[in-house]
């Protein structure tokens, strides 16, 4: 295991101090910082000294410090550029417009092809639906300090490169490098259980556990885990494909090649083949499988015997697999989200706690709270625009050597003036 670096934990104090003026409902002092970090009062005092001068914080307001100095309150500046989050999934790109405090400005979402898709159809696509943001835009573009960029399967991050996509026939493609070539910012490429659960961690449940588990349920199925506040990603960024672990053995083929993995069951594919294996003539299947999963929403509410059947073996499918991912790392938090939980929702929730009771080990449960994702909007978008933000972040132009080196003389010019 490599060591942890001075860089590594001045990176990890900066991100979790800036987290915290994210998490709070208003602007903080350093004060604040410091208690809800456990970082010291001096380390505090220096992370918010770079911030500031980077213009990533600003001063918002003083209060009252009771007999000393007014204490001056942090709030993250919304102004200081622009990040762009890009989610690529099976059937559409989205790409979102965020300001540095992660608001949604304008958002495109673009079809993909149907058919096998080829990686310039994803850069055209991406490419257009950036340039969409443009149009809608009122005056000038705003200045984008980068985009990340969420794309199925594995992916290799430091490179770039998608490794393999389960959707479409993708082997080894460098796809930042294309999307380099179209687009003139920085670029983060990761996929959508890293994206999700990054997101978790800066503006969901992560802000309140270190260990953390977030399991997404779209078309593809997976799990993103953090460890002590940090997100583990194994020895080659493909950390957390539960979905393609085993559930059932030779049970149905999976889109990966293999059979009875957990995706073919609790993905949107999934709960299509469940339906239907319970009534093939249902009029729930008179749809796509995105509408198929509502449709089941929908009626499994109004009391539909196959839609409630339908909920209950996927969540009897996702408890006795989420069981064993708990035993395996401990989580304080697991939390449900992607497309299918969303329309699922409490009754895909409650059944799958009572089926995790069932199976996980009692010092498992202890601790657990098992919920559902509160992020707002799109986490996969967000979560790729946060790569974007921590890329900036650790970005050496604005806190590295150099940087540290102009403050100290303007320290040290301030001294002697």
């Amino acid at each position: 295991m490599p060591k942890r670096t001075a860089q590594d934990i001045r990176r990890r104090n900066r991100f979790d101090a800036l987290r915290c003026v994210f998490a709070a409902p208003g602007p903080v002092s350093r004060q604040e910082i410091a208690a809800a970090t456990g970082l010291s009062f001096a380390t505090v005092a220096n992370l918010v000294a770079e911030l500031l001068e980077a213009g990533v914080l600003l001063e918002a307001g003083h209060e009252d410090s009771k007999g000393g100095r007014p204490r001056a309150r942090l709030a993250v500046n919304a102004d200081r550029g622009a990040l762009i989050g890009i989610d690529v999934a099976e059937t559409s790109v989205q790409v979102e417009l965020f300001d540095l405090a992660l608001t949604v400005l304008r958002s495109v979402r673009l079809p993909l092809p149907r058919a096998d898709v080829r990686p310039d159809e994803v850069v055209e696509t991406i490419v257009a639906a950036v340039e969409g943001l443009w149009d809608t835009a009122e005056g000038r573009p705003p200045h984008v300090l980068g985009a990340g960029v969420s794309v199925p399967g594995l992916v290799e991050r430091e490179g770039g490169v998608s490794v393999f996509s389960p959707y479409w026939s993708w082997r080894d493609v460098p796809l930042r490098a294309l999307l380099a070539e179209r687009l003139d910012m920085p670029l983060y490429l990761d996929n959508p259980l890293k994206a999700g659960t990054v997101a978790e961690m800066w503006f969901g449940a992560g802000r309140e556990v270190d260990d953390l588990v977030v399991v997404t349920l779209r078309a593809g199925v997976g799990a993103g885990i953090a460890v002590d506040g940090a997100l583990y990603r194994g020895a080659t960024n493909s950390a957390g494909e539960w979905g393609h672990t085993c559930l059932i053995r030779d049970g149905r083929e999976c889109r990966c090649g293999r059979q009875g993995c957990v995706e073919a069951y609790v993905s949107t594919s999934g709960i299509v083949r469940t339906v239907r294996e319970l009534d093939e003539d249902s009029p729930l299947l008179d749809a796509d499988e995105a509408g198929v999963v509502t449709s089941v929403a929908r009626a499994a509410a109004e009391g539909d015997a196959v839609a409630c059947e339908a909920v209950a073996r996927t969540a009897r499918y996702l408890g006795m697999a989420a069981a064993d991912l708990l035993n395996l790392f401990n989580p304080q938090t697991l939390v449900l989200g992607g497309w299918v939980a969303d329309r699922l929702g409490e009754p895909l929730l409650r059944q799958t706690r009572d089926v995790i009771a069932a199976h996980a080990l009692p010092a498992t449960l202890e601790a657990l709270t098992l919920r559902l994702s509160t992020v707002p909007d799109n986490p996969v978008t967000l979560g790729a625009a946060t790569f974007a933000l921590e890329g900036f972040l650790d970005d050496r132009e604005t806190f590295g050597p150099v940087a540290a080196g102009r403050r100290a003389a303007r320290a040290a010019r301030a001294r002697t003036s």
